[in-house]
């Protein structure tokens, strides 16, 4: 149990991290998810490789977080400053064991929408887009989405279809040509983890401390699946806490 005040933004990353296993590979998208990745290097899993789809590959224990997927801190006591297409075929040969990835859409299935909020043509709001979420959330055996939940950007009906998640459904991701045995397996939010029953639809796993289980449906558009006893997830440690601060001292993620 921490003594520190946290966020919900800190719970957040602190429950991403805990699912990355040591010895293990993350293919990581910008902001959160670098944020995860270095916690857990930097707590319980040393020897966590992550990789950034610019080309940096398995850089160990930067002083403070990347700016972005290309910045020279992904290459702090890396192995390889790669290319992109090089990490991508890291994922096409197998070797993605974890993908992160945030969202601005995501539905029943885990499919994610990352690139218009509104007609394509003429959106409302023009998103990044793929850069490489489109091969990490296709190839990668585990993929994490860590997003903010509300109903709308828990949606029935995706926007636009950027990243597959289970499609359309149990089989769907495989029918379409996709390794099977891969695809969204978590979902972290401000209220809970998610992951994905037998028929590859959205269920409550764990909420967090402070959260009241009516929250979690009252905050998406879809139903999600919530059992009759829900877990309450760990608060982060002081350790935890002290770690993410300390990687993120400009407050470039963490709310200032």
């Amino acid at each position: 149990m921490s003594k520190l005040d946290y966020t919900s933004t800190e719970m957040m990353i602190v429950a991403a991290s805990r699912l990355l296993e040591d010895g293990k590979t993350v293919f990581t998208g910008t902001g959160m998810p670098i944020l995860a990745a270095l916690l857990a290097q930097n707590t319980h899993a040393p020897k966590l490789a992550i990789i950034y789809e610019a080309g940096g590959m398995c850089p160990y224990q930067p002083p403070t977080i990347p700016l972005s997927v290309g910045d020279s801190m992904t290459t702090y006591k890396a192995i390889m400053a790669a290319s992109m297409d090089y990490t991508m075929s890291f994922i096409q040969a197998g070797y993605g064991e974890y993908a992160f990835l945030g969202a601005a859409q995501i539905d029943i299935y885990g499919n994610i929408n990352t690139t218009v909020i509104g007609p394509h043509d003429k959106p409302k709001v023009r998103l990044p887009g793929s850069g490489g979420a489109n091969d990490f959330g296709s190839l990668c055996w585990k993929t994490i989405i860590i997003m903010r939940q509300d109903k709308r950007r828990f949606v029935e009906k995706l926007d636009f279809l950027t990243t597959p998640g289970y499609l359309t459904g149990l089989g769907a991701r495989e029918k379409a040509g996709l390794p099977p045995n891969t695809g969204p397996w978590r979902v972290i939010t401000q209220l809970g983890i998610y992951g994905f029953d037998k028929e590859k639809k959205m269920t409550l796993l764990s909420i967090y401390p402070n959260v009241d289980v009516k929250d979690v449906q009252e905050n998406s558009s879809f139903p999600i699946k919530i059992p009759d006893q829900a877990e309450i997830a760990p608060e982060p440690t002081d350790k935890e806490l002290k770690t993410l601060r300390g990687l993120d001292p400009y407050r470039i993620v963490l709310p200032k």
